[in-house]
């Protein structure tokens, strides 16, 4: 606050008079750009790091990619630009595009699996005891925090084909013809066991999300709904899943970029095979790239992978950006409420 006084000769006899100004509250205008900027300048160390470990990799790929990089080229340090033929080569591949559809199929049914296991995990952690909840959620720890390479050597362990620890328990339960089962010897067994490890590596991230989505839900509207004979189908329905919402589409966001690069996971158990029949697109890159030394097509390759998961993210990106400006205008709404 600021304070102007102007004085002015008075005339003789008269008691001077003094104009005081008074200037009010800052400007709306200032107040939201200063509120406006520090975001930003918060945001400046992550973006700086992000464009040096993320953005140069991605250039210095981008560039291979116009490039006709094979061994030869490699050993001679010779550069030949070849425009898009890469590209072009990929895109007219019927293989590229079988790669694709088998990739974008893996991804909707994995993160389908995951979702639904991990809200029903969530649940479970809201109405365990204290003991028992701090036991399962120890375990989700222990089971996501290991390394992706331990948890796909226990299962090449769980699944061998002789001595598996998964063959044996079915043998002695009857189920004698899978004694000596090959779990990678076709294309369905070896994508189930690896969908087993993503489910397995990835439920306990959504699960403890959305059990922490829960600790914010009052009471108070659980006991309300019990009051109106709402059923636990309708308790959830009304009560528990507008407030798991948010969380969950953040956490669909994520675990559909988390399945459809998942790289280790699907390359580990059986490298791509059996015939190439279970490779994904980030696996179809590696093997043209670095297995088949065509570094220039491998790059074009994953530069395609990336722009086609950008194009599937698109519209889901759209509905958590709604999302979000309702939730900010309904918040908007309570506080005018509030204050008249």
């Amino acid at each position: 606050m600021s304070v102007k006084t102007d004085e002015a000769a008075p005339p003789r006899g008269r008691t001077p008079v003094r104009t005081v100004e008074v200037s009010g509250p800052p400007s709306r205008g200032s107040r939201v750009t200063r509120k406006g900027t520090l975001p930003y300048l918060l945001l400046l160390p992550a973006l700086g790091l992000t464009a040096v470990f993320l953005g140069y990799p991605l250039v210095t790929n981008g560039m291979l990619s116009f490039q006709n990089l094979n061994m030869t080229q490699l050993i001679q340090h010779v550069t030949e630009w070849n425009g898009f033929a890469n590209y072009a080569d990929a895109l007219g591949n019927d293989t590229f595009w079988r790669v694709t559809l088998r990739s974008v199929i893996f991804t909707v049914v994995n993160v389908v699996v995951i979702i639904v296991v991990g809200t029903l995990v969530g649940l479970l952690l809201a109405r365990l005891g204290s003991k028992m909840r701090l036991l399962l959620s120890i375990a989700l720890v222990l089971a996501w925090a290991m390394p992706i390479i331990a948890a796909t050597t226990v299962y090449q362990w769980l699944f061998a084909q002789r001595f598996g620890v998964v063959n044996w328990v079915l043998a002695k339960l009857g189920f004698d013809s899978m004694a000596d089962y090959n779990w990678t010897g076709t294309q369905l067994s070896t994508f189930f066991v690896i969908s087993l490890l993503l489910v397995w590596t990835s439920v306990p991230f959504v699960a403890i999300n959305l059990y922490a989505a829960t600790t914010t839900i009052a009471q108070e509207l659980y006991e309300a709904a019990a009051l109106d004979g709402a059923g636990a189908w309708q308790s959830f329905k009304n009560v528990t899943f507008p407030f798991l919402k948010p969380f969950l589409m953040v956490a669909t966001f994520l675990e559909v970029i988390w399945i459809f690069k998942a790289f280790p996971h699907v390359f580990a158990i059986n490298q791509g095979g059996p015939d190439r029949l279970t490779e994904t697109l980030p696996v179809y890159a590696f093997v043209e790239g670095v297995g088949n030394q065509h570094y220039g097509a491998g790059a074009a390759i994953s530069v395609l992978t990336i722009l086609i998961l950008l194009a599937l993210m698109s519209y889901y990106l759209r509905l958590v950006i709604r999302q979000e400006s309702a939730d900010e205008a309904e918040g908007s709404e309570k506080s005018k409420g509030g204050r008249a």
